[in-house]
């Protein structure tokens, strides 16, 4: 699968699980369900990957946390809200 592929599937599983579970839940259980779903879709999944910040030449401590990591190539960074916002037309 190249990155577009595996990208176009990200986002239709995201949709899938926005849809049924809605706003206002806990990151980690969107995580969850995100990583239950691509899997189903046969795609490798990692969560809570370190990713090591390199400084200096240097490995500094504590780099980042990926949440995803899709075949190894595509990074997911999940964030929650209270509610969707709804817009109106005039």
């Amino acid at each position: 699968m190249d990155i577009n592929e595996i990208s176009g599937s990200v986002v239709d599983a995201a949709m899938k699980v926005h849809t049924a579970l809605g706003p206002g839940l806990l990151e980690s259980v969107y995580e969850k369900c995100l990583e239950h779903e691509l899997t189903k879709r046969g795609l490798r999944v990692e969560t809570q990957v370190w990713l090591p910040v390199v400084y200096d030449g240097v490995e500094i401590e504590g780099g980042y946390k990926i949440d995803l990591l899709v075949e190894g190539q595509v990074v997911v960074e999940l964030k929650v809200v209270e509610q969707t916002l709804e817009i109106h037309k005039a």
